[in-house]
């Protein structure tokens, strides 16, 4: 009986520390399903109706298949930065700045693409070049349609992640891996463009929207995180 007893408080100290160390991962889960499923909507329904998104420096931007490969990059990117805060990050302070900036601008996103739809027209009919990375583009355009694009969170989110990276103390003294992080950020961001995904407006609205919160959340301090 006391054995039993002694192996049910070992096992109840067992998950309040699993609880204390994993209940932050709380907020980005339920968050990325509350995500995900606005999306998801959006892009079953903003199919045809939508406010055409474009710039006369659009036409001049050439079409460059190799992007595709930091375009898809943007995907770990942001999400191997966050869990790195989340594991590396002992206060939480930089993770839960991290997400404040990610989901603040993804939130506003969602906003405006249900309030004002859009889309582009930027795609080409017909490839220019038959390659390994035409026919990655042609894949992803295939689930991914040419609407519900402003601003750009591939530009915004990469940003934040790179923010993230260069203002978190977990990495203060990481000047190479700020560099790689910088380098990425800015080949996502030109990638947008060259594989023809989003407009020049899309990218400058994206980089005013986090250039503001960059201020309210790494400068003025917007977000008061206690343990």
């Amino acid at each position: 009986m006391k054995e039993k007893i002694i192996q049910l408080i070992h096992e109840k100290t067992n998950r309040q520390k699993f609880w204390q160390q994993y209940r932050h991962l709380l907020p980005l889960f339920a968050y990325m399903l509350f995500y995900m499923t606005w999306w998801s909507h959006l892009e079953d329904t903003v199919t045809t109706q939508f406010r055409v998104i474009h710039m006369g420096i659009d036409d001049r931007i050439p079409f460059l298949e190799i992007f595709i490969i930091p375009y898809l990059a943007w995907f770990a990117y942001v999400s191997v930065t966050v869990l790195a805060l989340f594991f590396k990050d002992e206060t939480k302070r930089d993770y839960y700045r991290c997400l404040a900036f990610l989901f603040t601008g993804m939130t506003l996103f969602l906003l405006i693409s249900t309030i004002m739809p859009n889309g582009h027209q930027l795609r080409p009919a017909v490839m220019p070049r038959d390659n390994v990375f035409t026919r990655m583009i042609a894949a992803l355009w295939q689930s991914d349609t040419p609407t519900n694009l402003w601003p750009s969170i591939h530009v915004y989110n990469s940003l934040g992640a790179h923010f993230a990276i260069a203002k978190s103390k977990a990495f203060e003294n990481h000047k190479l891996l700020k560099n790689a992080s910088l380098t990425l950020a800015l080949s996502i961001i030109l990638s947008t463009m060259f594989i023809k995904q989003h407009s020049f407006f899309d990218v400058l609205t994206a980089l005013g929207l986090a250039a503001v919160m960059y201020v309210l959340i790494y400068k003025r301090e917007l977000l008061a995180y206690h343990k």
